[in-house]
């Protein structure tokens, strides 16, 4: 993990987003969540806490895999990009992917997943 994550810059709620991800939380990751967050992973977008929850779910169950938080940074303001290394049983065995997050009034608004 980098050592951004645990600068006092990174907003409470990566903080608690990246460890309840790391977590599989589902609920814990979910309430950092604005109510009208939009998620787009693997070319799907998902609109609202219920279909990020279903989308949570499928995601946590669909592949073994294990991942590493291997940088955080500041793009602008309210928007940050978390870089994850996996490595599991999903097409290709390993994949860096960037979380790139928009924040508001300390929820999470947007995440894009992406190589």
């Amino acid at each position: 993990m980098s050592a951004h994550t645990t600068s006092p810059q990174l907003p409470a709620v990566l903080v608690e987003h990246l460890g309840a991800h790391a977590a599989r939380d589902i609920e814990r990751e979910l309430a950092c969540y604005a109510d009208d967050a939009v998620v787009t992973d693997d070319g799907r977008t998902y609109r609202g806490t219920e279909q990020i929850r279903v989308w949570l779910a499928r995601a946590s169950s669909e592949f073994s895999y294990t991942s590493e938080l291997t940088a955080v940074r500041q793009d602008a303001p309210g928007r940050w990009t978390a870089t994850h290394h996996l490595e599991g049983d999903f097409p290709g065995g390993t994949v860096d992917l960037h979380y790139r997050y928009v924040l508001r009034d300390a929820l999470v608004t947007e995440l894009v997943i992406a190589p």
